[in-house]
């Protein structure tokens, strides 16, 4: 579960744990060239909801994988025009997260 300082006051050191549902954060891990060649480096990439936050990226994935990340990307993924065979269109955009690992800690995909 997630562990995380409560209040506007930095002072605070009072702990509350998370129990809500974050299943709906992450859609799927984005696997690529480019992401598997950060995986080696304890970086692993995933598209996630455009709603979320930084703060529910970190929780979802100490819920789903057990592990803590040390820092946390995101960036917004644009739409697109695409045309294929004469017709034109557009590729929907999103939102994907860069999650950092600490040295010994892994995630597996299955």
């Amino acid at each position: 579960m997630a562990l995380f300082q409560s209040g506007k006051n930095k002072k605070a050191k009072e702990i509350v744990e998370s129990t809500r549902d974050l299943s709906w954060v992450l859609r799927n891990p984005r696997i690529t060239e480019k992401t598997a060649r950060l995986s080696e480096g304890r970086a692993y990439t995933f598209v996630v909801s455009p709603r979320s936050t930084k703060r529910d990226i970190v929780q979802a994935i100490e819920q789903i994988y057990k592990v803590s990340p040390i820092k946390v990307s995101v960036t917004q993924i644009p739409s697109k025009a695409v045309a294929r065979r004469g017709i034109k269109g557009t590729k929907s955009g999103g939102k994907k997260a860069v999650v950092y690992l600490a040295e010994g800690s892994v995630i597996e995909f299955v």
